[in-house]
């Protein structure tokens, strides 16, 4: 999930209990104003009342078209002692007119009159209904909450978006950034300081790893070049020695595998003096070139190296098919990819050569898939065959990110798929 999203729903979650305890609030502190009010209006109508008993004035009808209504009884003095002389509470009462209960806010005082006797004053006001302020509270609440989270949420993705401007351009520049490649530099345009010192940082590191890198590239072409002329020196000697210095059969087997050895690390030391020629940009050129001719000859050559392994070779391949590519990293490409199938295959196996559009698949027979995460890798090899460098694939994409074309492995109905997407 993007930030900007986490963010969004982190404030919406953290609205709603806010939002909550907010109604919570207003509903009681609104309850309390309102029975307020309706206490101070009781007390005011029962003290007119009062004063009209201990005056032995009359009393006001009951429907005398106020809203209020009242009752006097005579308690007795234990009752009284027992009770607040003033109180207040909820209760459901009757309205003869309307035929039905409302609530109401009722005021008990009790009083002695003029005569000695306890008298209880009860007076009741009618007032809201809590279920329909409860519900009201609620809808509103709802309402509100959604056009602060609208509000809210809208606010926050429009200033983050702009505010993380700097940071989705370094994003963008290190998606489109290739080691050994010419990069354009870290944009660093921002004012904030966080973003200036991270864009800085990040400049840092891409120049100390690029640094890293020219020193690796060069250490291995320097090094592969410099022992190219004592590996040859050394593999004249030692066939001097097995044709003139007259070797037992034993010293001559001897001899023969320190051959085999020298011819390994020969070959090793020049696919890695290639490798590095090809990461430090030394086949620049390019021209129009006819992929098809070339693919044609260099399955005609490894048909005849490996003829003895009788492997089936089915070539579906256009006319003709031109690419504007480096002529030497073609061959590269072209010629790894078939040595590893014919390599690979199985005496009496099969192998497919085909151009669909601008893919190139080539494939052969395989018992099992091999690590689509590690095949391109450099010196990684897929089982113990003798001689093998484990630079062929590595060199196929070398070859082909100089190019700008994509390769990639997979294993399907028992068969070995390589594909190249020029």
């Amino acid at each position: 999930m993007k930030l900007i999203y986490r963010i969004a729903l982190r404030l919406s979650l953290l609205l709603l209990p806010l939002m909550a305890v907010w109604a919570v609030i207003f509903y009681f502190t609104m309850v309390r104003e309102i029975n307020d009010e309706a206490d101070d209006a009781l007390e005011n109508y029962s003290e007119v009342l009062i004063l009209r008993i201990l005056g032995g004035e009359r009393l006001p009808d009951a429907s005398d078209g106020s809203n209020n209504s009242w009752s006097v009884t005579e308690v007795s003095e234990e009752y009284a002692a027992g009770h607040p002389a003033i109180s207040y509470h909820d209760t459901e009462v009757y309205i003869p007119e309307k035929r039905e209960t409302e609530p109401a806010r009722v005021l008990v005082t009790i009083f002695p009159d003029r005569d000695g006797k306890w008298r209880e004053l009860r007076v009741a006001m009618p007032t809201f209904e809590k279920e329909d302020l409860q519900a009201t509270v609620l809808r509103w609440v709802v309402i509100l909450y959604l056009l602060l989270l609208a509000t809210a949420v809208g606010t926050t993705l429009w200033v983050f978006r702009k505010s993380m401007q700097p940071l989705y351009a370094l994003l963008d520049w290190l998606d489109g950034y290739k080691p050994g490649g010419r990069a354009a530099p870290v944009p660093n345009s921002s004012d904030i300081s966080e973003f200036r010192r991270l864009s800085e940082a990040a400049q840092q590191a891409v120049d100390r790893f690029e640094n890293m890198l020219e020193q690796q590239k060069q250490f291995i072409g320097n090094a592969s070049h410099e022992l190219q002329t004592p590996l040859a020196v050394l593999q004249g000697r030692l066939e001097y020695m097995v044709d003139n210095a007259g070797l037992s059969e034993e010293m001559l087997a001897e001899a023969s595998r320190m051959q085999s050895t020298l011819s390994r690390i020969i070959r090793l030391n020049r696919t890695l003096l290639l490798l590095a020629k090809i990461e430090n940009g030394q086949f620049p050129e390019r021209r129009d070139m006819d992929i098809v001719a070339l693919i044609r000859e260099q399955e005609e050559m490894y048909a005849e190296i490996y003829a003895a392994k009788n492997i089936r070779c089915d070539v579906r391949l256009p006319e003709s098919f031109m690419l504007r590519i480096n002529e030497s990293l073609a061959s590269v490409l072209v010629s790894n990819l078939l040595k590893n199938a014919w390599v690979h295959s199985p005496e009496g196996g099969s192998i497919g050569i085909s151009l669909e559009g601008r893919t190139l698949d080539i494939s052969n027979d395989g018992g099992s898939p091999l690590d689509a995460g590690r095949i391109f890798d450099r010196f990684y090899k897929s089982g113990d065959r003798e001689g093998s460098t484990g630079l062929g694939l590595a060199l196929v994409r070398a070859a082909a990110d100089c190019s700008g074309i994509s390769v990639s492995y997979d294993f399907s109905g028992g068969r070995h798929h390589f594909r190249a997407e020029f």
